[in-house]
């Protein structure tokens, strides 16, 4: 970063400094629902990226007890602005010290000994950098999924949470909805007999940068957003950073568009692949795995993009129900049986497998997911894995990275999980989605 920065970026994060804070009163104990937190007991946590995202995810740390956000990071003043003051609206709430301190660069933030955990819901191009930065200062790391852009992005953020013993949640919080986790379980207990296919329905790949330019606002660092980016393809669009400005600070329009670039994002096959493939994975006992064969659509005729495991179980990207074709979900197939899951939705060919054979779920606006981020604060206090570790998150990208590069390439590409490679593949080797030179200065840790 060519600015004030400088001196923290080019530091050796294993050897960061303390500034500490300043000026923070400090509570015998504090309460929120009823429940008593000792200070011993609090998780004071910084925010990496602070749009529409970051604000769920606020909300959702907000309701589990015994947290204290003190800092967020942004390179629009505006969101900085903006989080700024919900945060201490909620601290005056429930009556503690409103202060949180603002960085452009999370750099800085993480110089603070005092901060426990960071959460990250950056552009996922700054997914690596914030995590692995934020692991080598000592911090234990929320960050949104998909895990990050590429596949050694992943493998890299897996060496860094493992190195440093971090505590390491995906945002993948299907993971703790009630509905997922009781399919996962009946696959896992071969309630409907052996698993011979899955569909999955999560949208489209990534098509190429095609927005017009437009000029930079003020309130942004666009250089900065771009970071380790290294493609002359992109450009400043508003649709890519939604703007935002008093009284309401709300976005407006749909979400930001860079996750549908192939420049800048993965398409619906990062975005929900990263929800749904991860179900998939983790009922099929497959976490930390991968399919071992690409096929994409139109490939010899192939109607639907399909993935092969090793054990022979076959997996397409396809409606999953005959009622609803642009549904997002899966339909896992057994020998005795199917099993139908969405968000807020459950359906099994035997009923009285279920209390009911559909229970409504409410889903909620936003991804509002309280129970997933207690189970990341209570992972810190036990120092155990929580239930979407960065293992899993990795396995999941690895698999969405692969479909979309079997995309590109217009034909299948084989990959071998258990050391990581491709088979005699140096087209796809040197795919971006595998990995990609950063733009100077940036440099990916952990990876050779």
């Amino acid at each position: 970063m060519e600015n004030k920065s400088n001196k923290v970026t080019r530091r050796k994060f294993l050897g960061l400094s303390a500034l500490g804070l300043t000026g923070l009163t400090i509570l015998p104990s504090w309460t929120i629902n009823g429940v008593r937190i000792a200070p011993s007991d609090r998780i004071t946590m910084g925010f990496i990226g602070l749009g529409r995202q970051a604000v769920s995810d606020f909300h959702s740390f907000a309701q589990c007890p015994g947290v204290q956000v003190v800092a967020g990071s942004d390179v629009d003043s505006i969101k900085r602005d903006r989080f700024n003051r919900i945060v201490n609206k909620w601290q005056g709430s429930i009556n503690i010290p409103t202060q949180c301190e603002s960085y452009e660069f999370y750099e800085d933030m993480l110089t603070r000994k005092d901060i426990d955990a960071v959460s990250i819901a950056t552009p996922d191009h700054w997914h690596a950098l914030g995590a692995i930065h934020a692991c080598q200062s000592g911090k234990d790391v929320y960050c949104q999924k998909p895990l990050s852009y590429t596949i050694s992005e992943s493998l890299a953020m897996v060496e860094a949470a493992r190195k440093n013993k971090r505590v390491f949640q995906v945002g993948s919080q299907q993971r703790s909805s009630p509905e997922f986790q009781k399919a996962v379980s009946l696959v896992q207990e071969g309630k409907i007999g052996h698993i011979e296919k899955v569909y999955v329905r999560v949208g489209e790949p990534p098509a190429p940068f095609s927005l017009p330019e437009e000029p930079v606002p003020s309130n942004l660092n666009f250089r900065a957003w771009l970071g380790p980016l290294n493609s002359a393809k992109v450009h400043y669009n508003s649709t890519m950073c939604p703007a935002i400005a008093p009284p309401d600070y709300q976005e407006k329009g749909e979400w930001a568009t860079w996750r549908y670039y192939q420049e800048t994002g993965n398409g619906y096959t990062g975005d929900w692949g990263a929800h749904h493939f991860d179900i998939a994975q983790w009922a099929l006992g497959l976490d930390g795995s991968a399919p071992v064969e690409y096929i994409p659509a139109g490939y010899n005729g192939t109607e639907y993009t399909t993935v092969k495991y090793a054990n022979g179980i076959v997996m397409t990207e396809q409606p999953f129900r005959e009622d609803d074709i642009h549904a997002k979900g899966i339909q896992f197939i057994g020998t005795d049986g199917w099993i139908k899951v969405a968000r807020g939705y459950i359906e099994c060919s035997d009923p009285s497998l279920l209390e009911k054979s559909e229970k409504e779920i409410e889903a909620g606006a936003f991804e509002v997911s309280a129970p997933h981020m207690q189970n990341f604060l209570d992972s810190m206090r036990t120092r155990l894995n929580p239930i979407a570790p960065v293992e899993a998150g990795c396995s999941t990208n690895i698999l969405c990275c692969l479909i979309n590069i079997a995309t590109e390439l217009k034909r299948p590409v084989k990959w071998n999980p258990a050391t990581l490679s491709f088979e005699d593949d140096k087209e796809a080797e040197a795919h971006r989605l595998y990995w990609y030179d950063y733009r100077q200065p940036y440099k990916l840790p952990y990876w050779q």
